[in-house]
């Protein structure tokens, strides 16, 4: 929908240029990096899961760097404290009043690094923060800067040492992606462009060049969220969902935030391929990173190897889409 009130188009040119921009840092990682952007222009935070040393903080600085935004990264640990995220109050001596010490959450872009390496409460002190786009610290509330991203990361929940998410965190996620091992020929790249020259294995954001202004993402995310969705897009979304609160194999599945969130990531879709309204296809290829951490499947399917997108795939398959 453009209109009078619609970014200009020199904008919109440049948004959609983030995702190649960022590939020039970050090499063979290219799904991985449109879901990271999709979030960004649907106003959501994302969950990204892969072991670690594949590329995570480089992506958030690349980012970071292409809209100029303020990045932070909190390393979550057994003995983080929600204080060290959100921030406290600290006395001055030189002063000799109280003032606020605001922590690393107030920042564009945060990185939460391996999130579940801490316990539930310290996990939740980002909730206010992802819902409500603010903190509060000792009773006084101070807004959130936008845009605000959360980009959390996460260890297979197999390895030791790891506490699950709460599904109420779960679910303020956007999306949920996989990060996983390059491709060899990807790799092969990755390694030269890392040792060529260079002293350690320090990251390098210098080839990314600052498309736009943090300040300018807003009125992106507004413009997303007044693209044009049909009444029989958003009943094909709602079918979908519903149908996945019962769909063979699946235990548990996605609340109204789930169908929500999938037009939002559906708008945004849209948006990537530069176009002002909204597709059955968008809806599939949001489907999966919306609803794979909203869905829980049975034991017997989870005993046997399943993961929640082998079945959501079946279930693209069979629920009969809108034709246009």
């Amino acid at each position: 929908m453009h209109d009078k009130t619609s970014p200009p188009q020199d904008r919109l040119d440049r948004a959609r240029q983030l995702e190649s921009e960022i590939a020039r840092a970050v090499i063979g990682q290219q799904q991985v990096i449109h879901e990271v952007v999709l979030a960004l222009f649907a106003a959501g935070h994302v969950l990204v899961e892969g072991v670690p040393g594949l590329g995570k903080t480089l992506l958030v600085r690349s980012l970071s760097a292409a809209i100029q935004g303020e990045f932070s990264r909190i390393q979550f640990t057994p003995d983080l404290m929600p204080s060290d995220i959100s921030g406290h109050i600290m006395f001055d001596m030189k002063s000799e009043n109280f003032r606020v010490r605001k922590g690393p959450v107030f920042c564009n872009l945060l990185l939460a690094d391996e999130i579940n390496r801490s316990p539930a409460k310290t996990q939740s002190a980002l909730l206010e923060a992802m819902q409500e786009q603010q903190v509060t610290i000792e009773g006084r509330t101070f807004p959130l800067t936008a845009p605000f991203l959360v980009l959390a990361t996460q260890n297979p929940i197999e390895q030791e040492g790891t506490y699950p998410l709460p599904q109420a965190q779960l679910d303020r996620f956007l999306l949920k992606v996989f990060i996983d091992y390059p491709e060899e020929d990807d790799e092969q790249q990755m390694v030269k462009q890392i040792t060529d020259g260079r002293v350690g294995d320090q990251l390098d954001t210098s080839t990314i060049r600052p498309l736009m202004n943090a300040q300018e993402i807003p009125q992106i995310q507004n413009h997303v969220a007044c693209l044009k969705v049909d009444d029989e897009i958003i009943n094909y979304a709602v079918r979908l969902i519903r149908a996945a609160r019962d769909w063979n194999g699946i235990e548990a599945g996605p609340g109204p935030r789930g169908t929500i969130s999938l037009l939002r990531a559906a708008r945004a879709e849209a948006f990537l391929y530069d176009r002002d309204f909204v597709t059955p296809d968008d809806i599939k290829s949001a489907a999966l990173p919306v609803l794979r951490h909203r869905v829980r499947l049975t034991t017997d399917l989870e005993i046997e190897g399943y993961r929640p997108e082998d079945v959501l795939k079946d279930l693209l398959d069979n629920l009969p889409a809108p034709r246009k």
